[in-house]
């Protein structure tokens, strides 16, 4: 399957009023090839006709990500979130493009440096329980890496834990427990805490509150928000909740299929946003305002990361798409001070 590929996007600015970019992601792709197993190897020399696939879980995203903002990033179920925070956090490498911490390649980076650099940017993950080692007290959870790396010497670790853990509104006299002791707010309290012990200024949020109770949720939220006040931090939020990114998020960037299809001031993207894949999933978000309204979702299924669509990902669900959109990608540009989007429309306005 061949297509018309247009220009590369330049690297979205990051907030107006902002010096040099926290973090850049220029151009990040990344590809995982499933290999074939014994009897699909075997198959393949009797002549079957068996192939490797190349997944593109992400596919040449770039993003500028000011200090002291938060950025809310969102999708359906598959689109690329995860993989592209995880790449992010550094627990994955990417297959091409580029990290650039604080204006300098973090590849290029000498060793020492890169490592500090690795350690300024932290993940928090969805499934606390899963994240946190059972066979670990919380002291030594939170208090591992901070020792390891220097940041405290070991007669330092009991006072720094304790202090971390009021930071996060954690007893520290619970700090000999272990974390199936805990609620499941208490254990994502948990995984921040172990994220901030080695001072990051940088936080990658993966669907942090939607494993937890409504009411938890907003507890956790309102603690993300004095630990940015607090401590200055950053963040990408990456969530399918779009009501948490509205209200969190200074920007969202809007994921499908891999591809950023649209960035804006969270204002005025759920005001009016500009692509049609954001219009249908604001359209079905719940609001409070919204009543006698038939529920209509997106129009067929996502196309399988093995083999994308030509053009545009999303024009066979598209009810406004055009024939150029079956062959040629449109490229994320800018359409107004601090808005970017990537469809074929925009060219007829």
């Amino acid at each position: 399957m061949t297509a018309t590929t247009s220009s590369r996007a330049a690297v979205p600015l990051p907030a107006p009023g902002s010096a040099t970019p926290m973090l850049e992601l220029s151009h990040l792709t990344k590809r995982f090839t499933t290999k074939l197993d014994f009897a699909e190897r075997l198959a393949k020399r009797l002549g079957a006709k068996v192939q490797e696939f190349d997944v593109r879980a992400v596919d040449d995203v770039s993003l500028a990500i000011a200090p002291g903002e938060v950025v809310g990033l969102v999708g359906e179920s598959g689109c690329g979130k995860t993989t592209l925070g995880r790449m992010v956090a550094g627990i994955i490498p990417p297959s091409s493009g580029e990290l650039i911490y604080r204006g300098r390649p973090m590849a290029a980076l000498p060793h020492d440096e890169a490592r500090q650099a690795t350690l300024k940017i932290q993940m928090v993950f969805q499934d606390p329980m899963a994240s946190l080692n059972p066979r670990l007290r919380v002291s030594e959870i939170i208090g591992e890496a901070p020792r390891v790396h220097g940041i405290v010497s070991r007669n330092e670790q009991a006072d720094y834990v304790a202090s971390i853990m009021r930071k996060v509104g954690l007893d520290p006299a619970y700090a000999a427990r272990f974390p199936h002791q805990f609620s499941g707010g208490q254990r994502q309290r948990i995984g921040i805490a172990r994220a901030l012990a080695v001072q990051p200024d940088f936080l990658v949020c993966d669907e942090s509150v939607a494993a937890l109770d409504v009411s938890i949720q907003a507890q956790i939220i309102n603690l993300f928000m004095e630990l940015r006040r607090d401590l200055g931090l950053t963040y990408l939020f990456i969530s399918h909740d779009l009501g948490v990114v509205e209200h969190i998020a200074d920007r969202t960037v809007i994921m499908y299929l891999g591809r950023v299809v649209e960035v804006a001031p969270s204002a005025e993207l759920f005001t009016k946003p500009n692509h049609p894949y954001s219009r249908a999933l604001l359209d079905e978000a719940p609001r409070v305002d919204t009543r006698k309204r038939t529920f209509a979702p997106i129009r067929g299924e996502i196309p399988s990361p093995l083999d994308p669509p030509a053009g545009c990902a999303f024009h066979p669900r598209c009810p406004l798409a055009l024939p150029r959109c079956r062959s040629e990608r449109p490229s994320l540009r800018e359409i107004a001070p601090g808005r970017l989007s990537a469809c074929h429309l925009n060219d007829m306005q």
